[in-house]
């Protein structure tokens, strides 16, 4: 079980990306589900299009759709969220950030993030683990 951040799906989402195969191969060797927190939904969606194209975005919410990527609507997230944007505000972690923090601390802590700087200080606490991409 892994819990993916944006700059995971949007390298996922891009074969020409450098990190793509990392990911890739992250992804195929660590069981499911591969969760995606509902707080990055809008992030990831305008970041897919914008930068890749509706190709991309379709082609993303069709693999949720299918069940590629469990979606966790985290609804008890918000408390947690809310310490974790007061007790990183120097980096600033940022509501997408913390939302996938407290979604991977539900769900056995491996995190899948290219976002070293941000990702990297939290799992500090021993609370999440970043994956490596290349796994």
């Amino acid at each position: 079980m892994i819990t993916l951040d944006t700059s995971a799906l949007l390298a996922l989402g891009n074969a020409s990306d450098p990190d793509h195969h990392g990911c890739l191969r992250t992804i195929r060797t660590t069981p499911a589900p591969h969760i995606v927190p509902a707080g990055i939904l809008g992030e990831v969606g305008y970041l897919l299009e914008t930068r890749l194209g509706l190709p991309a975005l379709r082609a993303f919410l069709s693999d949720l759709d299918g069940g590629v990527f469990t979606l966790d609507c985290g609804e008890n997230d918000l408390p947690r969220i809310g310490e974790l944007v007061q007790r990183y505000s120097d980096l600033p972690l940022g509501f997408a950030d913390a939302a996938v923090v407290a979604c991977a601390e539900r769900n056995d802590g491996l995190v899948l993030t290219l976002d070293l700087r941000d990702f990297s200080v939290v799992s500090g606490e021993g609370t999440i683990t970043v994956a490596s991409e290349t796994t």
